[in-house]
């Protein structure tokens, strides 16, 4: 059942917030066991915030689609009164005194909050196997990890435990867990959506953006917390796409990848073009320097985030700690001139927006490694499992774009698969309705196998 549909059944009196609301625990009380998506539990919390949901419904005071919806938080969001980790022993007994921004956003709609979610500690990772809280498993295959930093909630929207989940994204921590565990995940243009009372990680690559069931979804959500520019039209049912003009990139974007990857998003391209879609061949800019220049600014930004707690060195898991010290050593210059490159490519991408409205390309080259794998095969090489990861990913964040991930197949080995749809500076509206079309043409997986 997606948001539209839960919203509907709640404003017609077929099931009320509490019913949904009971539901969603009952399923976390089972799933989340072998799942760990979530920290905290605020079990008594949701079900009076339900209760308020169906007195102001049943009164006509609607507050909007996400009204009596369970949803639940990345572990990064501010939450008034519970306990906010950052999935960190650094910030273990933190209790915050105010709402970040989206939370408050998010209560002002009505929705229903059921917790906190496991993610990779301070969100400087790709696997969320948290050393403090145990990994978080992909609902598809549990011997697998949901992809990071945001797996928690990957995990908790694939296994059908809530609506919505927020996530962050600095690398590509929205996408990744979309991608590995089967859900759409929104990264919003940069500074779009407010980050205020959110565990920061890369000062000038930080987002922070919806996963969820479908396309219409995430653009449900994005309209609950956008900041600037507007709401953007939710698709109507049977959009279209003709004339659109989506890009292919003919460099970087397709070399390298998995073959069951390259399949499907090839046949997500074709079936764009199928709708009426005009598909262009592009050649991209500098990606892989673009890439390099983000991991530069990563490493100092989140160094400088965190230096004064870097005296409690124990309280860091090991390979967090590890960039973090990378991170201190490196040269002020590294810093200026990783900005430059930023800039200089970032002029370059722009110059693509004349010719094409969006670009398709996969979001992972790999479908989702088993938990504890460090390096996997792509294209006859072998390569780190965070570098390829973030490959397709990372260079987003540096420029600032929007971009989408939904799911377009699944592997040979039943694991999801999924395709990034990127748009121009505030186009979500664009991004999101080429997703609805594609999921309207059956650009779709089977609900998640997870058991209970």
């Amino acid at each position: 059942m997606t948001i539209k549909e839960a919203g509907e059944a709640l404003r017609g009196g077929g099931v009320s917030a509490v019913e949904l609301t009971k539901a969603a625990l009952a399923r976390v009380e089972r799933l989340d066991k072998a799942l760990n998506a979530f920290i905290t539990v605020t079990r008594e919390m949701a079900l009076a915030e339900a209760q308020q949901a169906d007195k102001e419904l049943a009164a006509g005071r609607g507050r909007g689609p996400l009204h009596g919806i369970p949803i639940a938080l990345k572990d990064l969001f501010f939450t008034r009164g519970v306990r906010t980790t950052g999935g960190s022993k650094v910030f273990w007994d933190f209790v915050p005194d105010h709402d970040a921004a989206v939370v408050e956003k998010l209560r002002a709609a009505g929705a229903v909050l059921l917790g906190k979610l496991n993610m990779h500690e301070l969100a400087y990772g790709t696997t969320s196997a948290n050393p403090h809280f145990g990994p978080v498993r992909n609902p598809w295959d549990t011997e697998r990890n949901p992809g990071g930093s945001s797996g928690g909630s990957g995990a908790a929207v694939a296994s059908g435990m809530v609506f919505m989940a927020m996530g962050s994204d600095t690398g590509g921590s929205i996408r990744i867990p979309s991608s590995f565990c089967g859900t759409v995940g929104l990264k919003p243009t940069y500074g779009r959506v407010s980050r205020r009372g959110t565990f920061p990680l890369g000062f000038t690559l930080d987002h922070v953006g919806p996963l969820t069931r479908s396309a219409r979804d995430a653009a449900l959500a994005f309209n609950a917390i956008v900041e600037r520019g507007g709401t953007v039209a939710i698709p109507d049912e049977g959009v279209g796409i003709r004339g659109l003009r989506v890009g292919f990139p003919e460099n970087f974007y397709f070399e390298r990848l998995d073959r069951d990857v390259e399949s499907a998003v090839r046949g997500a391209l074709a079936r764009a073009e199928s709708l009426g879609a005009a598909i262009k061949p592009v050649r991209v800019p500098d990606v892989p320097a673009l890439n390099a220049a983000a991991r530069v600014i990563l490493l100092a930004e989140a160094s400088a985030i965190m230096e004064r707690h870097l005296g409690e060195r124990q309280k860091f898991g090991a390979d967090v700690l590890a960039l973090l010290d990378q991170g201190r050593v490196l040269a002020a210059t590294d810093y200026v001139n990783a900005q430059r490159v930023r800039r200089k490519l970032r002029g370059e991408f722009a110059k693509l927006w004349s010719e094409v409205d969006c670009l398709f390309t996969p979001t992972t080259p790999i479908v989702a490694p088993r938990i504890g794998e460090r390096t996997v095969r792509v294209g006859g090489e072998d390569e780190d499992v965070r570098l390829a990861s973030t490959r397709m990913l990372r260079a987003i964040n540096a420029l600032g774009y929007p971009a989408v991930t939904i799911p377009c197949g699944l592997s040979g080995s039943g694991l999801p698969i999924g395709l990034q749809i990127v748009g121009a500076p505030d186009d979500e509206g664009l991004i999101l309705r080429a997703a609805a079309a594609l999921e309207d043409a059956g650009i779709v997986i089977p609900p998640c196998p997870v058991k209970g």
